[in-house]
């Protein structure tokens, strides 16, 4: 048995001893994918010399032709494999894993400097792949040595998907803590898609958001210039993501948005993950917590950004800062599934 079969082999029996003892899903990162556990696929963007990874709960060359896909952001620790368990768990819940295919990208950063953003069990980076650092791929920025940003790669996955699998017409991007700051930045600067396909968003309990107008008093911008530039506000918008703030505004404002937090992600207790809680200034200004924070911009979008739009905040009973219960939940059911 060669090196990577004795690793599946381990991480199979792995898996298979927790779920006998543990209700909580742990997919194996393995060739083979079915159920909870992942396939780990490749492939490189157009024009571009490195690859982006992800899991998915279905080989492309396995019989089934689903018509829809969660793809599920991880958070700062990279927890992809976390993500793709808690989406996977969320839509056998919703009775919609035959028409459902679950991805969970993996953003790439060097084994050097992965240090405070490194989860077990994830693969770690190899020569080809496309990198980041621990942050910079929560706000866009581009990979290592290349133009192409973390919004243009989420658009490369949308496409290969889209060909992989071309049966599909509704893709769901949704992001949890760092990946919900991600997606809610990303929405402002995605590509449409083709004719045929609907594109939806989640983003559930971020740490900080963007807004899009200059709403705060003076005396908090005279105290914290910062909350109307990049990534909290507008100003100083990376030229690498091709769209002014009018235009990301525009077209932040037309999608199709749901809005997720935890009931109990409120405060610094056990459960909060407050340590990593963005504490600037810019950050504070929107609220002490994420509940907060979430409220804060649910009532922002209602009386400025989209008031047509009437977009909801699912507020999760029981949850604190965990995707695992988040997602799952019957509450969050029509934001990430739909019906």
């Amino acid at each position: 048995m060669n090196t990577h079969s004795l690793l599946s082999w381990f991480l199979k029996m792995l898996c298979s001893a927790l779920l006998a003892t543990s209700a909580a899903i742990l997919p194996a990162w393995a060739g083979d994918c079915g159920g909870p556990s992942a396939c780990y696929l490749g492939f490189t963007p157009a024009g571009q010399a490195g690859s982006l990874h992800y899991f998915v709960s279905q080989d492309p060359a396995s019989p089934g032709d689903p018509n829809a896909v969660l793809i599920a952001v991880h958070g700062h620790p990279r927890d992809a494999l976390g993500s793709f368990a808690a989406a996977w768990q969320a839509v056998q819940q919703a009775g919609a894993g035959a028409r459902t295919l679950v991805v969970a990208p993996l953003f790439q950063v060097a084994n050097t400097d992965a240090g405070h953003c490194r989860s077990t069990g994830v693969p770690s980076a190899e020569a080809g792949d496309l990198l980041w650092t621990c942050a910079s791929w929560i706000a866009g920025e581009p990979a290592r040595g290349s133009p192409l940003t973390s919004f243009a790669a989420m658009d490369a996955l949308v496409r290969e998907l889209l060909q992989r699998w071309p049966g599909l017409r509704t893709v769901t991007v949704a992001g949890f803590s760092a990946g919900a700051q991600m997606v809610q930045h990303y929405v402002g600067f995605a590509t449409l898609p083709p004719p045929g396909v609907v594109l939806r968003y989640v983003v559930a309990a971020p740490g900080s958001w963007l807004y899009f107008d200059p709403v705060w008093p003076a005396d908090t911008v005279a105290a914290c210039p910062a909350v109307q530039r990049w990534k909290y506000g507008t100003r100083q918008l990376p030229a690498s993501l091709g769209r002014s703030p009018a235009e990301a505004r525009t077209r932040y404002a037309q999608a199709d948005i749901h809005y997720l937090v935890g009931a109990l992600d409120s405060s610094d207790a056990a459960g909060t993950f407050y340590k990593i809680l963005d504490k600037n200034c810019a950050a504070q200004a929107q609220g002490p917590y994420r509940l907060q924070r979430a409220q804060a911009y649910a009532d922002y979008e209602r009386r400025v950004l989209a008031p047509e739009r009437q977009r909801s905040l699912v507020i999760v009973p029981g949850c604190a800062h965990d995707v695992a219960c988040v997602f799952p939940s019957a509450a969050a059911r029509a934001a990430l599934v739909g019906g």
